[in-house]
């Protein structure tokens, strides 16, 4: 093996330990968000075609640690790591099949945000300025059945399109994005959303954003920039109540310096 060969090795050994530690790190932060619970996944794309990396059906997603992390197949093959992929695989190696775009995906069950499928006109619609991202539209999926067949998963990826998240009827949602952590910002961005949609929805008549608000707020933000800002800063809590753990933490990712953090005695799970 030349150096050239070695080089590549290394840097794709970096970049699989990378991401397998963002997607830990993400899934508990929206644990401690009160958005992931006892079930739902996130997953990113591979080193190559049909393959993504995901956890394990039975981590706990509180203390999913990072080199549980499994590198699977499409067709649901474990390549590395231990244990078995999560039964609706098919959501994600789906949606990666039918767009190129995606590099990682969340598929979670948020009730306060599940609810909007539950009622007639309920779309939901851009209320804040973070969810312009969403401003065609986020589609509905009518089959409120556990998605565990590739057939499924095809058909959510149809319903889904080219939109960055869709409901599932009854079920949960799906949002898709670029990167684990311009993902881990829709997430959190689009559950914000719903639930200021259904506070305004009591107060009286809905004044959605339009699609010229819309578009105004999207020419000057940044999203990159805005996704590693709100990865910071979630970062730090978690740092601060010991839920993740510093050497998960990249220096490109981790918290800037200045910002403070005093991890709590046996409180990395």
């Amino acid at each position: 093996m030349d150096r050239r060969e070695q080089t590549e090795g290394g840097e794709q050994r970096g970049r699989a330990r990378q991401v397998r530690q963002q997607l830990a790190v993400a899934t508990r932060m929206l644990v401690d968000a009160g958005i992931l619970g006892y079930s739902g996944h996130l997953s990113a794309r591979g080193p190559s075609d049909e393959l993504f990396y995901v956890q394990p059906v039975d981590d706990s997603r509180a203390s999913l640690r990072p080199e549980r992390v499994l590198l699977v197949s499409f067709d649901g093959e474990v390549v590395e790591g231990e244990g078995k992929p999560p039964s609706e695989l098919a959501i994600h190696a789906e949606l990666y099949r039918a767009r190129s775009d995606v590099g990682a995906v969340a598929h979670f069950h948020h009730d306060p945000t599940t609810m909007f499928t539950m009622v007639e006109n309920g779309a939901i619609v851009p209320v804040k300025n973070h969810a312009s991202r969403w401003a065609a539209g986020v589609p509905v999926h009518l089959d409120a059945s556990h998605i565990a067949t590739a057939a499924q998963g095809r058909a959510l990826a149809g319903t889904l399109g080219g939109a960055g998240a869709a409901l599932l009827r009854g079920h949960g949602e799906v949002v898709v994005a670029e990167d684990v952590l311009t993902l881990f910002a829709d997430v959190v961005h689009f559950v914000e959303n719903a639930d200021a949609l259904a506070h305004a929805m009591q107060l009286g008549r809905v004044r959605p954003l339009d699609r010229t608000e819309c578009d105004r707020f999207l020419d000057t933000f940044q999203r990159d920039r805005h996704a590693r800002k709100l990865w910071k800063y979630h970062t730090s809590v978690a740092l601060s109540s010991g839920s993740v753990l510093p050497e998960w933490l990249d220096a490109e990712t981790a918290p800037v310096a200045g910002d403070t953090w005093a991890p709590v005695r046996g409180g990395s799970r």
